[in-house]
Formats: structure tokens, C-alpha cells, sequence
């Protein structure tokens, strides 16, 4: 058996070898375009993740990276439209696709693994209360989570129980929110100038006026769900 044969194999196993491994942890395996996804309770994250780390049977030694997401608006249209589908560029979507709403909490901590033993990846999430996003940190497990939790506390607010220095690393020290947050305005919430009187800098509510992008298809053509026979006739009969 070659090396891509024993790949190949171990990747088919990997989700049945998850379902039987942690059951009594009451998991979640997802499997979609040959990408495998393991749903963990929130309190079993630490016993899960120690596993996977260190279990010869997962051996998920390389911690690739750690990101939050938010689903406060997944699933809802940004716009309707009849003449777009739901795939391709276009968020534009109607009809069924519209009724599939986010039933899971808003927040989400994700984690991606890899295997150099059994050349695998797994992708695992954990989901934290909408209100007050709390998840346990990974870092005594995989050190490198650490700039990882640090970035997502600072985009998303998630916080990571456990961190050794959980503080912002990206946005300045005085910023207000979490920008990666669905409902954190376009403009932000302050801004900051150099005052001549006070001769430093000083934090201020945004003076920033808000603008609404609104879509608008400016062409018609293929891309657009428009028919060219269609389109030339009417410019024929026009002209």
C-alpha cells in the first residue's frame, strides 16, 4: 500500500474514528466537501482538543490557527433579486434559500488542525453564549494559540478563560468594540486627532457621516442572469 493509499484511507476513517473516540463528549461530525468538522460542546473543549493533540490515533500536533466567527446575520439575504442565483458571485439569493436561518448561538470559536503522522486536517468549533462569548484557551495545549486567541478576543470579543495575557493585538490601545462584530458600524464608535491645546492625542466620538452601499446592477449581461439574444433585440428595436 503506498503513502497516498494510506492517506486516502485514514482520511475516510477520521470521521467515524471522531463519532466513536468522543461520544460520551456528545460531538458533532460534519462532513462536506471532503473537509471534516468536529462540533465540540463548549465544556469538553479542553478533554477534546487534549486528545486530539496527543492521542497516537489523531496525533493533530500543528495548531494552524484560531478564529472566531459571528452568525448573528448568517443565512439572511442582503438583498432580493429574481434575476441572480445563489451561487457564483452573487449574495443575492431568494426563494428557499431564504428560509434557513442560523439556529445555533451567535459566536463561534474555530480551531484548525493538521496531522503530519496521517497528513490529515480536522477543523474544530466550539460554540460561546451570545451575550458573553467565554471559551476555554487552548494554549496549554497548542502554545502557538496564543497571538491566535489574543487576535479573536480583539476582532470578536470572544474571551479565551485561561489566556496568560489576553489583550488586544491589533487594534489600538483606546479602541472601542470588536470591528470583526456583524453589528459594529462601518465608521466605528471613536476617532482619534492631535489637540494643539492639549498637545497629544485625544479620543472623540466619530464625526464620520454614515453612508449605506447600496447594490445596483449597472450592466446586463451573462454574468447577470440577462439572455444577449434578448437584450439585442430590444436595443434593435430601439435604435
Amino acid at each position: 500500500m503506498n503513502e497516498a493509499t494510506t492517506t486516502t484511507s485514514a482520511l475516510q476513517r477520521l470521521p467515524e474514528n471522531l463519532r466513536t473516540r468522543f461520544a460520551a463528549q456528545q460531538v458533532e461530525v460534519i462532513v462536506a466537501n471532503n473537509e471534516v468538522t468536529l462540533e465540540v460542546p463548549r465544556e469538553h473543549l479542553l478533554e477534546v482538543c487534549g486528545a486530539l493533540q496527543g492521542e497516537a490515533e489523531f496525533s493533530f500536533k500543528q495548531l494552524v490557527d484560531v478564529c472566531g466567527v459571528d452568525y448573528s446575520s448568517y443565512g439572511e439575504v442582503e438583498w432580493e433579486t429574481n434575476s441572480t442565483t445563489s451561487t457564483g458571485f452573487s449574495r443575492g439569493v431568494g426563494g428557499a434559500a431564504d428560509e434557513a436561518r442560523w439556529k445555533k448561538q451567535r459566536f463561534a470559536s474555530v480551531y484548525h488542525l493538521l496531522s503530519y503522522k496521517h497528513n490529515m486536517r480536522l477543523r474544530v468549533r466550539t460554540f460561546a453564549d451570545s451575550e458573553f462569548p467565554v471559551v476555554d484557551s487552548v494554549v496549554s495545549i497548542w502554545s502557538g494559540a496564543n497571538w491566535f486567541e489574543r487576535e479573536a478576543f480583539d476582532l470578536f470579543g470572544i474571551i479565551y478563560d485561561g489566556h496568560p495575557d489576553l489583550r488586544r493585538i491589533l487594534t489600538d490601545y483606546g479602541f472601542v468594540g470588536h470591528p470583526f462584530r456583524k453589528d459594529f458600524p462601518l465608521i466605528g464608535e471613536v476617532e482619534m486627532r492631535y489637540d494643539a491645546e492639549k498637545k497629544r492625542v485625544i479620543y472623540q466620538p466619530v464625526t464620520i457621516e454614515a453612508r449605506v452601499g447600496v447594490p445596483r446592477v449597472i450592466r446586463g449581461d451573462h454574468l447577470h442572469g440577462v439572455d444577449d439574444a434578448n437584450e439585442q433585440t430590444t436595443d434593435a428595436a430601439t435604435s
